[in-house]
């Protein structure tokens, strides 16, 4: 099982050359195509205005989104190395609804936290990607390499789980700890245990770990686990609950994506 097809989003922000390099990494050592993808969407202009007032403005609009496309390109392309194989998709769309048709080619998505005030519209947002794309997707805080030699699997038994712990096993593979985590108030009837035993078959160095936290420490747990562990990568399910619940009442997912200093790789 291995990774052939990588995509990574590129936009205007402070860590976009450091997660070119961390997906050009990751290709490197996978052997794998790696994408860059940028979009941004041209607001709509000028209403009640005349046909021309309106014309003049787009073209405006238009020449700013090819500089910026330009310059995204222009990072992909001094950051991504020499020596891969790699393509450059853009467009004038939506940044995350372009993605989401590109990674149709694609078995790992690799984007931002979305966080950095300088990436703008063209940065592709991880909350709604992940319900969209239908691939895993690799979140990096701001980082040029993730090792995953220590990987924590934040466990919950359900299908966004089982998705991206089937998704994390070419890196599973090759790393040398992993860390099946179930934390909360049922983490004993999760099904840890079983899980361990299956990536052990893999060939995996798997442990279980039960955590107690009510439900609303949850992810603080397991990310404070995670820095113990020095793991620098956390795989886990995405949005057991609905989206809009996470993002109104709270969730595990929503908080992941706001503090995690380390990368997810995250399915939903």
């Amino acid at each position: 099982m291995s990774i052939a097809s990588i995509m990574v989003s590129l936009d205007l922000g402070t860590t976009s050359a450091e997660r070119v390099r961390l997906a050009a990494d990751l290709a490197d050592r996978f052997d794998a195509t790696l994408t860059g993808v940028a979009a941004r969407k041209i607001p709509n202009l000028g209403a009640g205005e005349d046909l021309n007032t309106i014309q003049a403005a787009y073209k405006k609009e238009q020449d700013k989104l090819n500089e910026e496309l330009l310059r995204c390109r222009e990072t992909f392309e001094r950051n991504c190395g020499s020596e891969l194989r790699t393509a450059w998709r853009q467009a004038e769309a939506d940044a995350t609804s372009f993605l989401v048709r590109q990674a149709l080619a694609a078995d790992l998505v690799v984007v931002g936290r979305a966080t950095d005030a300088d990436a703008g519209d063209l940065a592709a947002q991880p909350g709604a990607l992940l319900m969209e794309v239908g691939r895993p997707v690799l979140i990096a805080p701001g980082t040029d390499h993730v090792r995953a030699e220590r990987i924590v699997i934040a466990w919950k038994d359900g299908p966004e789980a089982r998705r991206a712990v089937s998704a994390a096993l070419p890196l599973i593979h090759r790393s040398k700890q992993v860390f099946v985590v179930s934390a909360g108030e049922e983490a004993r009837s999760t099904g840890a245990e079983q899980v361990s035993q299956l990536l052990n078959l893999h060939g995996a160095r798997a442990t279980t770990h039960l955590l107690t936290a009510t439900n609303r420490e949850i992810a603080d747990e397991i990310l404070q686990f995670t820095t113990r562990e020095d793991a620098d990568l956390l795989v886990m399910g995405a949005y057991g609950h609905s989206r809009l619940r996470e993002w109104l009442f709270g969730g595990v997912t929503r908080d992941i994506l706001r503090t995690s200093p380390v990368c997810c790789l995250m399915s939903h």
